[in-house]
């Protein structure tokens, strides 16, 4: 992809792209803050723009890598991503090469295998070259390194008034060090090593001249470290590295190993979206957070950490306690305009890099989202009815309290009995909730709505979360205050459908705007209303028929926007295209009104798209058009893959499909009218653990339904099912 910013870009921090991506088919690697994006050969070609390249905590550290054969680039074979996104391997062979005007070497002479990997803000690289031909052959194996140190945003499109000065290139036998200082101060560095020394190492390259033996085979370890600072921190040996870069990580042993179908593409899609989930697990000063995806958005995101927590609670809820942990420990405590913060408030994104720190993005810490904040109320409450963890909802206490007083205090903006939203922040988002492009919320005729604005999911959320706290209120030995939620919750509902219902689409407003009038338009948005359980049961009755209809169902998923919307483009961020987060938080919505049905077409669906997608992870989001006979969806040319909150989907879709909810405190697992899709005969869910207690189960499709058996229990847990 190359990006450039344009003068006239619809909005601020716009990803732009003005060619097709240079690789359809990108080779991500992640592994704590330093993440990377290789092509298909394992080189990165990224160009001024492109996507491509080595980065580390919000910047780009390598921005070129390329290795050629004799002066030329050698022929592809194979490159994939090990199952568990731990390694990158490629396979490749040389082309015929040409010396005097006669064939020196034919094609397919030499193998070389690259094989690489991630750790410790690190990347790792044996390259191994043999040479299957009966003859000796001599040649050169060069390595091209170069590195711009843009900032993410630079990368995305952002052009800055000023920058840093690289430093000269620091050259040795055993490699090289190519350095930038930021105008933050910071020196960023990427060192090069190689073992054994190169033969040459000059104008940003590592040359090795090789004579191979019939049947020999040379080896070329590579480092390449991401430092900044005064003391480079020493380095792992290759070995080491690789055993602890390798070892089973816990998401994937706890999510992937979990579930297992009567279906091998199925489990296929399992397995790569645990994968992915482990590989965007971040270590933090508070426990593991999801990031949100590669590249754009490799960092926390407060509503896609809370999502993801979301979507795994019922397998695994070390990662809500995570999300709620750091979440909390970033709390706003004060006002700040250009941060979009008050107190109480919860984080929207925390950014690293130049950029950040100098304040040229207001990211650096910014909390200019209107949902984060009754979202985490909501998890809180959750993972209180998952796991019956006293200890943990009593320190989490204050900052439900704290997000409970930012709704009251500065959520509504105009005191009318909504949570709206309003940018302070002269470089934050125009808008606030999930659909935040500039032209997301509008009326039937197009016109984009004033602010402030009331989103109707976000009333949803509050509903909810004023019920979450309510419980969490009770337990604590707050009865007073829970009943006073409660009623606040019961008033929330009234309003909601007095003034966000649009009879004439059969559905609710997208939003009300400054002027108090409804976004008549026909989105996914009341989705997430269903799944907190806010709407009335005869007018969500409309919205399911219209989930059904083929205006808002791609066939693919749902669509943000009703193709028959003046500003929906199946193309369009978020006025057309499908995000498979969307669809799954719809489908479990869905569940809790007992539309069963299409709550296992949309899992059916979305695995069914899952498999026209490299390593079956399903992206950010693809585009809306609607589904063709023997066709794939249709890519988006900029989403982030993988992406937490996509890869999470599957999860949310199965637990919505068997109706299955978990209360600790109860040692109680219900499954509520369970529904498997037509693709799928049995499902094994194994090792359902609460508190200490644990059981596996076994669904298998019947005439008439699915079956539920109890394969193993042990420990006090009652299993229920409402058929």
């Amino acid at each position: 992809m190359v990006a450039e910013r344009l003068t006239d870009s619809p909005e601020q921090h716009y990803i732009v792209a003005t060619e097709s991506p240079d690789v359809v088919r990108a080779h991500v690697l992640k592994r704590g803050e330093t993440f990377a994006v290789f092509d298909d050969f394992g080189d990165i070609e990224a160009g001024p723009h492109g996507r491509e390249g080595l980065y580390h905590a919000g910047t780009r550290y390598l921005s070129h890598l390329k290795l050629t054969l004799a002066s030329h680039r050698p022929l592809l074979l194979s490159s994939t991503v090990r199952r568990d996104n731990a390694v990158m391997t490629v396979d490749l062979t040389n082309p015929d090469l040409y010396a005097g005007g006669r064939l020196a070497l034919a094609r397919g002479t030499l193998h070389i295998n690259r094989s690489r990997f991630l750790w410790d803000d690190c990347c790792y690289e044996l390259i191994r070259i043999r040479n299957f031909s009966l003859a000796t052959v001599t040649t050169r194996i060069a390595l091209a390194f170069d590195a711009d140190f843009a900032d993410i945003f630079e990368v995305r499109g952002e052009v800055r008034a000023a920058r840093g000065a690289l430093e000269p290139t620091q050259f040795t036998r055993d490699g090289m060090t190519l350095s930038y200082k930021g105008l933050d101060s910071v020196v960023r560095r990427i060192a090069i090593a190689c073992r054994p020394a190169a033969d040459h190492v000059q104008d940003g390259q590592l040359r090795f001249d090789l004579t191979l033996g019939s049947r020999a085979e040379r080896s070329i370890l590579l480092t390449m470290a991401c430092e900044s600072g005064a003391v480079p921190p020493a380095r792992a040996a290759h070995d080491h590295a690789f055993a602890h870069a390798t070892a089973q990580s816990p998401a994937l042993t706890n999510l992937a190993q979990r579930l297992d179908s009567s279906n091998p593409q199925f489990n296929a899609w399992l397995r790569s979206s645990a994968a992915d989930l482990g590989m965007m697990l971040t270590p933090t000063d508070h426990g593991l957070y999801p990031y949100a995806g590669v590249p754009w958005f490799d960092t926390t995101f407060g509503r896609d950490g809370i999502w993801t927590a979301l979507q795994t609670l019922w397998l695994w809820p070390d990662i809500s306690r995570g999300v709620l942990s750091f979440l909390a420990a970033t709390q706003a405590t004060a006002i700040s305009a250009e941060r979009d913060s008050e107190p109480g408030k919860i984080l929207h994104e925390a950014r690293k890099g130049e950029m950040a720190a100098l304040s040229e993005i207001p990211f650096g810490r910014y909390y200019g989202s209107v949902d984060a904040t009754p979202l985490f109320v909501m998890l809180a409450g959750a993972y209180w009815r998952r796991t019956d963890d006293l200890k943990f909802v009593e320190q989490l206490w204050p900052h439900v309290k704290a997000a409970l007083d930012w709704i009251d205090r500065y959520g509504d903006v105009d005191q009318d009995g909504f949570i709206e939203y309003a940018r302070q922040s002269t470089t934050g988002l125009v808008h606030q909730g999930w659909k935040d492009s500039h032209d997301a919320v509008f009326h039937t005729d197009g016109t984009l709505a004033p602010g402030p604005i009331a989103l109707c999911e976000v009333q949803g959320y509050v509903y909810a979360a004023r019920l979450a706290a309510a419980e969490l209120a009770m337990v604590l030995g707050h009865t007073a205050l829970a009943s006073e939620l409660e009623a606040s919750a019961r008033e929330i509902r009234m309003r909601f459908e007095e003034r966000f219902w649009c009879q004439d689409i059969a559905t609710y407003a997208i939003a009300l705007d400054g002027e108090k009038r409804p976004c008549a338009v026909v989105t996914s948005n009341p989705g997430h209303c269903l799944f907190t359980g806010l709407l009335s049961p005869e007018r969500a009755r409309a919205v399911l028929a219209g989930f059904g209809s083929e205006h808002l169902n791609s066939g693919w998923g749902l669509r943000t926007v009703a193709e028959n919307e003046v500003r929906y483009s199946p193309m369009a961020y978020h006025n057309g295209s499908v995000w498979p987060h969307d669809t799954a938080i719809a489908a479990a919505g869905a569940a809790r009104y007992r539309a069963k049905t299409l709550t296992a077409h949309l899992l059916a669906s979305q695995f069914e798209a899952a498999t026209y997608f490299s390593l079956y992870r399903l992206p950010e989001l693809f585009c809306g058009f609607r589904r063709r006979e023997g066709e794939a969806p249709t890519r988006y040319p900029v989403a982030c893959s993988p992406q937490a909150w996509a890869a999470g989907s599957i999860f949310m879709l199965i637990e919505a499909c068997l109706g299955i909810s978990i209360d600790a405190h109860k040692s109680l697992v219900t499954l509520d009218h369970p529904q498997l899709p037509a693709s799928i005969d049995e499902l094994h869910v194994h090792g359902i653990a609460v508190r200490d207690a644990h059981v596996d189960l076994i669904l298998r499709r019947q005439s008439g339904g699915v079956g539920v058996a109890v394969a193993r229990r042990s420990g006090k847990l009652d299993v229920v099912v409402n058929s």
